[in-house]
């Protein structure tokens, strides 16, 4: 694994520290489907890679259009692990990797895939 893959995982106190937020909060947006977290590394520790999240006016926030889509994805059976490798790899039907295209704004075109899933 090289430096700058570790550099884009972050455990869950990370995110609590980039979020400013505690430690239960975070796990709430994982819950709420905010966030996605898997498990990760020797520890098998939570982890949430750190393309779910923007910083908008100074402040770090999760991707605001993640929510719909990882429930989507879920309503098309994939489990969390399955959801982010979805989100992390490149589609054939988008022709890029999901999770930028949504960091673009293209929500729509990235839940259309989504839903192309459960079929």
């Amino acid at each position: 694994m090289t430096n700058h893959e570790l550099e884009i995982w972050l455990s869950i106190p990370e995110v609590a520290e980039l979020l400013n937020v505690r430690l239960r909060d975070v796990r709430a947006l994982v819950a709420s489907n905010e966030l996605l977290a898997v498990r990760r590394g020797e520890s098998n520790a939570l982890a949430i890679h750190r393309d779910q999240l923007v910083i908008d006016d100074g402040q770090w926030r999760p991707l605001e259009s993640l929510r719909g889509t990882i429930t989507t994805l879920k309503d098309a059976g994939l489990n969390d692990d399955d959801a982010l490798a979805w989100l992390l790899a490149t589609s054939d039907e988008l022709g890029e990797i999901p999770l930028e295209a949504l960091r673009a704004g293209r929500v729509h075109v990235v839940r259309r895939a989504c839903q192309m899933l459960a079929l």
